[in-house]
């Protein structure tokens, strides 16, 4: 690995450092508009509930109603709402999805602007229930907002043409990193600076806190890159044919990603949220008796979204009928597995299976956060595990394979032009 970045520094690799040098100058202006808070609002002191999962991807911008304080969270809305209309529930866009390249353009322009307009009514929402100011103040607010959002989006989108990854989920994991140091130092407030524990014990716990966030990491990173193999053979190749190399059908164990967890969060929390806003007395009362997840119900509820939601996006995701149709149309099978139903049913059986193994792995990941905050009375800013550090570990791995292969296909073609 590490013989693989000094190649970034040959003389051959010199557009490469300009897409990485690129990559880091937009991370930075991000960084700054989502720590410039826009002149007449003020800090959110009550909580954001749903909101706040949005309030760690743009690095705490949120809740200082700063310029780029949505980011592409609103994008991120919109993508999820245009795939899951791509499942025969508007004929329309099915249609655009099987119409390939073509089609993908159009719904990612509708994704884009369905995406603004979802950053401009949050925003007012969001002006509406934390400003108290007059009605020109709050939309003059939402505008900035949305304007912000909407150069965060153009600033993706040169990210991913002229840097390094997919810029929007580049800028995503920047607010994720942005909100870490906060984590760490109030950490480090609450076990030792701070006289709750005797200093003894509470650099034992402050030692531990930062074991398991390492821990969590490399199981994260085992997570992510483990996958199952189906091995796949075609009818118009002999097996030792291309050097006898094996073809696979390759199946991540969390191939829904951290999607099932936003869902979750956002359905159990969008209650609390409602009835404090209401300000009824009994509503709030049930709500932070039995579907808060820091309550035993509550929890039991929020385990059993992440679970449905694991299943619900990744069959969404990965048709198995529709992977049998496709692997039937290029002449491939899977050995002893007749083709047509039979290697539907056994594509089914084998995602369902690891989309468990995913989605327990993604209840585990959520659950921790809650433990620990339950555990020792820390800031609510203070955590541990989560849905954040999964976001930047599949960033930073899907970032490094780029480059990797970049470096690769670079030394491979060096080879080449000296053998001629």
């Amino acid at each position: 690995m590490f013989h693989g970045f000094s190649q970034l520094f040959s003389k051959t690799n010199k557009d490469l450092r300009k897409r990485i040098y690129f990559t880091i100058f937009c991370l930075g202006i991000f960084c700054l508009g989502s720590a410039i808070t826009i002149p007449w609002a003020s800090e959110i002191l009550d909580e954001l509930g749903f909101l706040e999962i949005f309030n760690i991807m743009s690095g705490g911008g949120l809740r200082n109603f700063a310029i780029f304080g949505l980011g592409v969270s609103p994008y991120i809305t919109a993508s999820i709402i245009t795939q899951l209309l791509q499942m025969d529930i508007i004929p329309y866009f099915k249609d655009l999805k099987e119409q390939g390249y073509v089609g993908r353009q159009k719904i990612n322009k509708i994704t884009r602007y369905l995406g603004i307009f979802i950053a401009f009514i949050q925003a007012y929402v969001m002006c509406v229930f934390f400003m108290d100011s007059d009605i020109f103040t709050m939309l003059r607010t939402s505008l900035v907002m949305t304007a912000g959002t909407a150069f965060c989006l153009w600033m993706g989108d040169q990210i991913t043409n002229k840097g390094l990854g997919n810029g929007q989920s580049m800028l995503i994991m920047a607010g994720i990193i942005m909100s870490m140091p906060s984590v760490f130092t109030g950490a480090f407030e609450g076990f030792i600076t701070d006289g709750t524990y005797n200093l003894g014990l509470g650099i034992f716990f402050f030692i531990l806190f930062v074991i398991s966030y390492i821990l969590i990491i490399v199981g994260i990173i085992w997570i992510q890159l483990a996958e199952r193999r189906i091995p796949i053979q075609y009818a118009n190749r002999s097996t030792s044919a291309y050097g006898a190399q094996q073809s696979f059908l390759p199946i991540k164990i969390n191939s829904a990603g951290v999607i099932p967890v936003i869902f979750a969060q956002i359905l159990i929390t969008i209650p609390a949220t409602i009835v404090n806003i209401i300000g009824n007395e009994r509503a709030i009362n049930f709500v932070n008796t039995y579907i808060n997840y820091d309550t035993f119900t509550g929890f039991i509820l929020y385990i059993i979204l992440i679970m449905f939601f694991g299943y619900f996006y990744t069959f969404m995701q990965m048709n198995p009928d529709e992977m049998s149709k496709n692997l039937n149309k290029r002449g491939g099978y899977i050995p002893g597995i007749r083709p047509g139903e039979d290697t539907s049913k056994y594509i089914s059986n084998t995602l369902g299976k690891l989309t468990f193994t995913g989605s327990l792995f993604l209840v585990v990941l959520s659950a921790i956060p809650i433990v620990f905050s339950m555990i020792f009375d820390l800031p609510s800013t203070v955590s541990i595990g989560g849905t954040g550090i999964l976001i930047v570990v599949g960033v930073a791995i899907e970032t490094y394979k780029q480059i990797e292969s970049s470096l690769v296909s670079r030394s491979y073609a060096a080879k080449r032009k000296r053998l001629k």
